[in-house]
């Protein structure tokens, strides 16, 4: 078949991100432990090589896989996980397979192709066995309630003490012993629901880690700065930041709504702070606490 050099160069792309996609199911499927993880990736593997060799086929020509790719989705599995990795790098490709849509109208394969993998493909993610994402709601849980009484307490205690040294402490000892708090409540409630305590023990590790680690990213810049309007500042952005990382993450790995659910934490989170601002300012005047 003859092909006109602009649809030919798009064949040879798309082939290139076969083969590159390939290799990155071929490494994640040895770096798994779980078997029903490998098997479902070697699966998706055999798809992609197969996808290969039918545009080697239109193109006859030999191909390099992308090794930045390969590096980047490897390294993005570890730290975040091998669901989140494998939903994002299929993001990409559906916005790539929209450009070559009318290759199929030429080439009939094309058109099976994009259809294997935009059902087939999600399937088998879709079967993916990952213990974070089973715990997202104890994250969440625990995220949320740092978030909102932490930004609220450290908005209180700025403008009431006046003083980094003096808030960052209160802020730790406070958010330090809620963290142990909400942890006990998480293993407590999850105990009554289903018995089992290995599961609930699970279940507030997950909480009071994301507790404990967004207590320490708020109070850091009362540890950092002598400002403290400065330091409020930087822990209202740290406190958005960690949102819009969160929302992202979940947004990806359980194909949920993005702008939505970020905007409400976001809102909640600076309205709770905003009335613990007014609430201390108040209390300093009322007080008459000099510091």
């Amino acid at each position: 078949m003859n092909l006109e050099a602009e649809h030919l160069n798009k064949l040879i792309a798309f082939q290139k991100n076969e083969l590159t996609e390939y290799h990155i199911y071929q490494r994640l499927a040895r770096m798994v432990p779980n078997a029903t993880n490998q098997e479902i990736l070697k699966k998706i593997a055999a798809e992609e090589l197969h996808h290969y060799q039918v545009y080697h086929k239109y193109t006859q020509k030999e191909v390099k896989a992308n090794r930045f790719k390969i590096f980047f989705f490897s390294w993005c599995a570890r730290l975040f996980g091998l669901t989140f990795s494998l939903k994002l790098m299929e993001m990409g490709e559906k916005e790539a397979k929209e450009n070559y849509q009318e290759l199929s109208n030429r080439i009939p394969e094309i058109a099976q192709i994009i259809s294997d993998e935009q059902e087939h493909e999600h399937k088998l993610l879709g079967l993916l066995e990952e213990e974070s994402l089973n715990y997202v709601s104890s994250i969440v849980l625990g995220l949320n309630d740092a978030l909102v009484e932490l930004t609220g307490t450290l908005a209180g205690l700025t403008f009431a003490l006046q003083n980094n040294r003096l808030t960052a402490l209160s802020g730790l000892i406070t958010g330090i012993a809620a963290s142990f708090s909400m942890g006990a409540s998480e293993y407590l409630s999850n105990k009554a629901g289903d018995g089992r305590p290995a599961e609930a023990f699970k279940s507030a590790l997950y909480t009071w880690v994301a507790y404990l680690i967004t207590v320490f990213a708020l109070i850091l810049p009362y540890l950092l700065s002598t400002n403290y309007s400065l330091s409020l500042v930087l822990t209202l952005t740290i406190g958005i930041v960690i949102i819009l990382v969160f929302n992202y993450y979940i947004a990806v790995a359980k194909d949920l709504p993005f702008w939505s659910r970020f905007l409400e934490m976001t809102l909640i989170s600076l309205g709770v702070a905003g009335l613990s601002f007014i609430i201390g300012l108040i209390l300093r005047l009322f007080l008459q606490v000099e510091i």
